[in-house]
This record gives C-alpha cells, structure tokens and sequence, in this order.
C-alpha cells in the first residue's frame, strides 16, 4: 500500500494465468492435445504452425485478473478492494497448480 500510495502514474493489479507451450512433431499430436486441453477447460489453447513448420500447442486457462488501481496517481479503489483482489489472484493461482 505505501508503494502504492507514492506511485505517481497508472498502475494496474495484473495476474497472468498458467501457459504451456508444447513443440509438436505432427499436426495430429497437436491437434489431440489441443482436444484435451478445451475438453479439460483451458479454453484459450491454441495451435500456431510457424513459416519453418514448427507446431506449437499452447495450452492457455482462463484465469487472467486486470485491475486497474490508481490513475495519474490518484488511488481509485479502497485498501479492502486490494486485500480482496490478492485472495481472488492467490486463489486463481492455487486454480493454475
């Protein structure tokens, strides 16, 4: 909260969710991983097939947290408001384990 306080411009409470990236040899193992990861509910997973012919699964959650704080140093939310995000964020991150 200190840093906070004293933080002159925007800052936002950011929490990144759990990302995997796989290197396929075949489209086919990239597609069936693909399949598993929607079906166990990592819904922003995704195939990427690079110009040499590499096939990337990513293996991407949901679990992303955004929440701007304070503009042009002025502090929008309450200190309660941060202690609830930190329990929303360490929760999400017990979600990715």
């Amino acid at each position: 909260m200190t840093a906070l306080e004293k933080a002159t411009g925007d800052v936002v409470f950011k929490f990144e969710p759990f990302v995997l990236h796989v290197l396929c040899r075949e489209l086919q193992d990239a597609q069936l991983l693909h399949s598993v990861a929607i079906d166990s509910g990592f819904r922003n997973s995704g195939i990427t097939v690079g110009r040499g012919g590499k096939i990337t699964m990513a293996v991407r959650s949901t679990h992303c947290l955004e929440v701007p704080l304070s503009h042009k140093g002025k502090l929008m939310v309450s200190e309660e408001y941060i202690e609830f995000l930190v329990r929303v964020a360490n929760q999400k991150m017990e979600e990715n384990i």
